[in-house]
């Protein structure tokens, strides 16, 4: 299995199968290639705020692909002509052969548009899994106790965990998130996009180290890949 981070909370998951999560690209300044470059056969996106939804329709129209997110931003998404999987946290839905499982996050959700704030459910993290590899992306969440179920019932090889603070959890919160949920890898994201969520990686990094083990941090510049 391939993962490539694009930077903030954006990673494509390959394995024979592509799969785009929170595709923040136009306005992302780490982003390395724009949404027209972008071949997937399903796009996730955790919830409605402008830098998780980002370029989902433009990505799924390019790519006549579906878009999976909660059901009521599902609905919202429908509207603007893409084909939308509404699911719901706790379900697991087969969407182009790629196994999703919905899980909890906890932050807000709601979508803005010419229209104003519009309510878009909850948010969401996502357990994708391909060929018996599974990869925990957290959404934007604090941590919190459950994470120790979704570990247990899912044990992702790979967990994709916010680090920068002030929107989600910083990096004292995160390493305990992953001793919670204890993957084999765990990958910081969402830090260092704007000013407000500027942190250190290799903090986060070390502390994970020294208090838990058998979990590597991989820490991956925008556009670079993990393979395993």
């Amino acid at each position: 299995m391939k993962l490539r981070w694009f930077g903030h909370a954006c990673f494509l998951i390959e394995n024979g199968k592509r799969v785009i999560i929170d595709p923040f690209l136009t306005g992302n300044p780490m982003a390395p290639l724009k949404p027209n470059e972008v071949e997937v056969d399903a796009v996730l996106v955790t919830h409605g705020h402008g830098d998780h939804l980002g370029d989902a329709v433009e990505i799924a129209k390019n790519n006549d692909c579906p878009v999976v997110a909660i059901h009521e931003l599902s609905r919202i998404l429908a509207e603007k002509g893409v084909e939308a999987v509404g699911m719901n946290i706790g379900g697991t839905a087969v969407v182009s052969n790629i196994r999703v499982t919905m899980v909890k996050a906890f932050h807000s959700a709601d979508y803005e548009d010419e229209r104003g704030i519009i309510s878009a459910g909850d948010p969401a993290g996502f357990v994708v899994e391909m060929d018996g590899k599974r990869v925990y992306h957290c959404g934007d969440t604090d941590v919190f106790l459950d994470m120790g179920l979704i570990g247990e019932l899912y044990r992702p090889d790979v967990m994709l965990v916010p680090i920068g603070g002030w929107y989600t959890m910083g990096i004292k919160e995160a390493v305990k998130a992953v001793e919670l949920v204890k993957p084999r890898y765990a990958i910081p994201m969402h830090y260092n996009t704007f000013p407000v969520i500027e942190t250190d990686p290799k903090e986060f990094k070390k502390q994970v180290e020294e208090k838990i083990g058998n979990v590597e941090v991989i820490i991956l510049r925008p556009g670079e890949t993990l393979e395993f």
